[in-house]
């Protein structure tokens, strides 16, 4: 499994329980740098944020994986819709969570958010 970070540098013990979430190990993570210039259009450079990922079309479609959105919210709304674009499906994401009792603070793997089921879900309710 491949992970898109887009956030904090993941720890080695993050990184093994996302393995063990996921059910197979992470062969790589990539990091992408997600800090945009406010004064300038966000979509373009989210687009170029995601072209800095490195990955074929095929690569995309194929490869297992996992996404750590930027916190911003407004960054991983686009990160989310280019993602999608070029997957044709949405992404898992990772969501950390405090660390309990952590000084100094730290995050834990929380879960692993099935969003294309989430999606699927939502289309009931139509």
């Amino acid at each position: 499994m491949i992970i898109i970070n887009f956030a904090h540098p993941f720890t080695e013990s993050q990184l093994i329980a996302l393995g063990e979430l996921a059910g197979q190990p992470v062969e790589r993570v990539i990091d992408v740098r997600a800090q945009l210039d406010p004064q300038q259009p966000f979509a373009e450079q989210v687009r170029a944020l995601v072209d800095s990922v490195g990955l074929s079309p095929a690569e995309w479609q194929t490869l297992p994986l996992l996404v750590n959105l930027p916190s911003l919210s407004v960054i991983a709304a686009l990160a989310l819709a280019e993602l999608h674009g070029r997957m044709g499906h949405f992404p898992g994401v990772i969501r950390l969570r405090p660390a309990t009792n952590s000084t100094p603070p730290s995050f834990e793997v929380a879960e692993i958010l099935n969003l294309q089921a989430v999606r699927d879900g939502a289309r009931e309710a139509r």
